[in-house]
């Protein structure tokens, strides 16, 4: 994975309960690297497998060479699944076929998302539009005031009507545009940079239309 420039200020730890001298096992959301269009199948070893995993998906049109369209539902995170699973049971998930990796952090051990990241997702994709955009890494930033991602922190790209902004997810060094009402972003131009607990911020406030 390439170096994060706020590798030194994001720091994602896994809490665990301590007993005595003892570590307890618990169950924390992972991201899985995946072969390249298998995604969906591999959601489907996973269910057949009774383990918890989530597919986050978006809704594209598309425009086959014959002119017909359709509409896909897509991942909105390429190559990339998420499954709720104990460190333990990392040989399950990769025994699955085209399960390549689970994603890690330093040192190499498995990097945990915190539950509101995937909580966030969830509802956010039910209550804006939502879809994949390329990862940014420099410029100014904004606050989302409403919502699901009410309080997180991203880039703002202007688009024809209203703006979009672009939230990162630093683990997976993916990133997503939420399409938003003007009303419902607050610039922070010159403001000092503040992480939400599972999003990196691209700080970059475009003039032109993405």
């Amino acid at each position: 994975m390439r170096r994060s420039i706020f590798e030194d200020v994001i720091h994602v730890k896994t809490p665990v309960a301590r007993i005595g001298t003892e570590v307890c096992d618990v169950s924390r959301w992972f991201a899985v690297y995946t072969t390249c269009r298998h995604e969906k199948r591999i959601a489907q070893h996973l269910s057949q497998r009774e383990i918890e995993h989530y597919l986050p998906l978006y809704r594209a049109d598309r425009k086959w060479r014959d002119g017909s369209k359709v509409t896909l539902d897509l991942p909105l995170f390429p190559s990339y699944i998420f499954v709720r699973i104990r460190r333990s049971e990392r040989v399950s998930v990769l025994s699955v076929p085209g399960a390549i990796a689970v994603v890690g952090g330093t040192g190499g051990e498995p990097a945990p998302l915190p539950d509101t990241a995937v909580e966030a997702l969830r509802t956010g994709l039910k209550e804006h539009r939502i879809e994949p955009h390329p990862l940014l890494r420099v410029g100014q930033f904004a606050r989302i005031r409403s919502g699901a991602f009410a309080g997180m922190e991203g880039v703002v790209v202007r688009k024809k009507s209203g703006f979009r902004v672009v939230l990162t997810l630093e683990q997976i060094m993916q990133s997503v545009a939420v399409e938003l009402n003007d009303d419902d972003v607050e610039p922070l131009i010159g403001h000092k940079f503040r992480s939400a607990p599972w999003l990196e911020i691209d700080h970059r406030l475009c003039a032109q239309g993405m």
